[in-house]
């Protein structure tokens, strides 16, 4: 089922620049939560929301359920973060209003905290509302005991019904039992080895990210609003997460790229990606809205063509026919008075005729729909790549060792190679490319040794894309990067990766997806002859990422990728790595993986286990 709601203009804007002054993001809000019952849906209200110049949602009105899971799709840019952030109460809206529960919560795409923060710094601050629950638990008990309370009749009713509601929160919030469900929460993402004490500049982005998601289920919020909530997340640490999400007692609103978590855990998909109709609110599977949305587009572009062909004939018909037939009815000999009655006729019926097309016209002009917006469509890999000539490995590693991180005796690269590697959070898969790309140096003690191809480019799309000088436009930034000549030859709007209006804006004022577009940008303006790609899904848009993975198939070079996505793996026909602990578990070439099996972060893990059981027991 598709339902309409009020009209949206394609939104413009997203998030703010990446590259602010360190600041701390609360997850959960704070408001009263004695005064009144809370709310238990989230309505947004005609909202309207710009950035300077740019508008980004335009009288926006929806209703979120206490039972709903929405899921947000559209495409980078079009406002979903901005509006879970409107949503959240971090941002007011320019016009309109949100009601929402007392509590509710966010998790932000990036983690903002300060550098003295540490871990245990952020899960307590995951934790304020449940803390302002406890203190108003306390207050309310407080309260009961007061001489004014005991011999007043009203106060004593009011008291015990503040008392009654302030308990029911604190049920619901479950403030007894934090602790042990911190831990269930750490270890369910998969972080339970890392120290609370750790500073959060010390740890990875991905880690952060976790520890921001456990912050916030643990602070038990009446509502949660997640944007990529699944970026950083395996397969173990992703399957937690939906049982969590589909138990919630609370409206759930998730931004999402992740096409797979979309059909598992929304209820409902509302789509911001500009319509004929306006906002879309699809009841099904993301996968089945993907048909339902591409039948939609035919329908509107056939509807404005065919309106534009009327609006054609009419402007004809007011404008020529009608000056045709008035002239047309010429006067006979003799026949002076038939002539004068006969042209008053004529004219009379020309003249309805024009007030008629007038009218439909008129009718039409005004209520028209408009011209659906070109699709932004990835323009794949461009030609006239330089190829290396000859069937010798571009790369090879030899007694690899990172630490604790990696350990891999030998791996190589070919011309050809189409490589997926996988594997659970911490198995190695990030530090492995960043070898590859010159990122990370192997430890000189083991003598291992990473050989290359003379004169071989290679170039990795970074999990997270930060750009020093955020004020520049995303024009002048691919200009310095590839140069005026190439930048002339190859604009970068031919890449179908951003729109026109912007290309020439500050690359700080665009959103983390179209912050990742132009780094792709950059990689492919002069394709590697390695392309590393780590998570490539990641912050973008769900068709983007499908185009992508297409565009791969044909790369002319050597394409490694490393990825949780499962709509990615089960598609996937190259070769298959998948590391645990830092090594490699197998290695399957494509005729050596049944098509009908997907292979999962818990598959790997066991295989590890069992590989490592049979050693202890042959030693």
């Amino acid at each position: 089922m598709v339902a309409f709601m009020p009209a949206t203009t394609p939104p413009r804007r997203t998030l703010p620049s990446a590259q602010a002054a360190p600041v701390r993001a609360r997850l959960v809000n704070t408001e009263d939560v004695s005064r009144k019952p809370s709310p238990t849906h989230i309505r947004v209200d005609g909202v309207t929301h710009s950035y300077g110049e740019h508008p980004v949602l335009t009288d926006l009105t929806m209703i979120i359920d206490k039972k709903d899971r929405l899921g947000l799709i559209g495409e980078n840019g079009v406002g979903k973060s901005t509006l879970l952030r409107i949503m959240s109460g971090a941002e007011d809206p320019n016009i309109g209003r949100v009601v929402r529960p007392v509590r509710t919560g966010m998790l932000w795409q990036e983690v903002q905290f300060l550098p003295s923060d540490t871990v245990n710094d952020l899960i307590e601050g995951g934790l304020t509302g449940l803390r302002a629950v406890e203190a108003e638990l306390d207050d309310a008990a407080h309260a009961l005991s007061l001489d004014a309370t005991l011999n007043d009749a009203l106060a004593s009713r009011q008291a015990n019904a503040r008392y009654a509601r302030a308990l029911a929160a604190a049920e619901a919030a479950d403030v007894w039992n934090v602790e042990p469900r911190r831990d269930e929460l750490i270890a369910g993402l998969g972080i339970s080895g890392i120290p609370l004490d750790r500073r959060l500049d010390e740890v990875s982005g991905g880690q952060r990210s976790r520890f921001a998601l456990a912050a916030l289920l643990l602070g038990r919020p009446l509502a949660l609003l997640l944007d990529e909530p699944t970026n950083h997340l395996d397969d173990n640490a992703t399957d937690f997460l939906r049982k969590q999400l589909i138990n919630w007692r609370g409206p759930v609103v998730f931004a999402s790229h992740d096409r797979a978590f979309l059909d598992e855990v929304a209820t409902v998909l509302v789509d911001i990606d500009p319509t004929r109709d306006g906002l879309v609110r699809f009841s099904g599977t993301y996968t089945a809205y993907l048909t339902e949305k591409a039948a939609e587009r035919k329908r509107w572009e056939h509807q404005f063509r065919s309106e534009q062909a009327e609006l054609q004939r009419l402007e004809y018909t007011l404008s020529v026919t009608a000056r045709e037939v008035s002239n047309d009815f010429g006067r006979k000999d003799n026949d002076k008075v038939g002539f004068d009655f006969k042209a008053g006729n004529v004219e009379r019926a020309v003249a309805r005729r024009v007030r008629n097309a007038e009218a439909h016209y008129l009718d039409l002009e005004e209520n028209q729909v408009w011209a659906p917006p070109s699709v932004l469509s990835f323009g794949g890999i461009p030609k006239g790549a330089q190829l290396l000539e000859g069937d010798e490995p571009f790369m090879e590693l030899t007694t690899a060792r990172v630490a604790d991180r990696l350990a891999i005796d030998s791996f190589v690269i070919k011309p050809n190679s189409r490589l997926l590697i996988t594997g659970p959070n911490g198995a190695g898969k990030s530090t492995l490319l960043s070898v590859l790309a010159g990122a990370i140096k192997l430890d000189k003690a083991t003598g291992g040794t990473l050989h290359k191809r003379k004169g071989l480019r290679v170039a990795m799309l970074e999990q997270d894309v930060h750009f020093a000088e955020p004020h520049l436009t995303a024009r002048t930034i691919y200009e310095l990067t590839v140069g005026e000549k190439r930048a002339e030859a190859l604009p970068l709007s031919s890449f179908g990766l951003l729109v026109a209006r912007d290309i020439d804006r500050p690359i700080g004022g665009l959103s983390i997806g179209q912050q990742r577009r132009l780094a792709l940008a950059l990689i492919i303006a002069k394709p590697p002859h390695v392309f590393l790609l780590d998570e490539p899904s990641n912050h973008l848009s769900l068709t983007l990422a499908s185009e992508l993975e297409d565009a791969l198939g044909t790369y002319p070079g050597a394409v490694v990728v490393a990825s949780h996505d499962r709509w990615l793996r089960e598609r996937w026909t190259g070769s298959r790595m998948a590391l645990s602990h830092g090594a490699v578990v197998s290695h399957t070439e494509p005729e050596m993986v049944p098509e009908a099996v997907v292979e999962t972060d818990a598959d790997v893990d066991a295989v590890a286990t069992d590989e490592s059981a049979e050693s202890a027991a042959q030693s």
